[in-house]
């Protein structure tokens, strides 16, 4: 074999074995994008789960729990097998109709004080820490993961090796602003305050001017 056969042999054998790190690294990358959805996807079920039993929990102070029971049972799709972005924004819902209830349960002294109640609220606060915590880490291996095949040369093989870019988890945009919350037409017992009643106009100077003249010209 001449120098040259073994020069290219070299060569042919560098480049695969090049190859072969850059598909690695494309599925270790990829594997820790999945493995932390798959802690996400975890406790967004979990999440879910507890919702029924805070609205049980809270049956017979909101005027449309069952409305809003059937507006979290339509979100079961998306929450079990919904796209990333799907998830995000059934989370999002989630979300808001979560503050709801609770700004509902301020009114309430006992609902606030039953051990079921707080143990369930407790429950969803430790549960979306975790998501918040996993989404961190999912989001960083995304972008480690993006990162890696939008770069030269992992652009390249990218594509013929079946990798493409994955999707964040990101808050949707009415996540971020304040959340308004809108409880009056979900409190039983609301009570409707009668309107002030009007102030009584002044006198005014004019007139208090002129009852002086009269008087004077009549002590004349």
């Amino acid at each position: 074999m001449s120098i040259l056969e073994l020069i290219a042999a070299a060569v042919i054998i560098i480049i695969a074995l090049w190859i072969v790190l850059i598909f690695n690294g494309f599925v270790s990358r990829r594997n820790r994008v999945q493995d932390a959805w798959a802690q996400i996807d975890v406790q967004l079920k979990r999440r879910y789960d507890l919702i029924p039993n805070l609205l049980e929990a809270v049956k017979g102070y909101m005027k449309y729990e069952k409305s809003v029971f059937m507006q979290v049972t339509s979100l079961r799709s998306s929450i079990v097998s919904g796209s990333v972005q799907d998830k995000a924004a059934a989370n999002n819902t989630l979300s808001q109709t979560l503050k709801s209830i609770f700004a509902v349960a301020e009114n309430y002294p006992d609902l606030k004080a039953s051990e079921n109640f707080k143990n369930l609220q407790m429950q969803l606060e430790d549960t979306e820490d975790k998501i918040a915590f996993v989404r961190t880490s999912y989001n960083d291996y995304v972008k480690d993961f993006n990162t890696s095949i939008q770069q030269f040369p992992g652009n390249v093989l990218a594509g013929p090796f079946g990798f493409s870019k994955s999707d964040y988890f990101e808050a949707p945009e009415a996540e971020r602003q304040p959340i308004k919350v809108d409880f009056s037409d979900m409190d039983n017992d609301a009570v409707q305050r009668p309107a002030s009643p009007a102030p009584k106009p002044k006198p005014k100077a004019a007139k208090r001017n002129s009852k002086a003249g009269a008087d004077s010209s009549n002590n004349d």
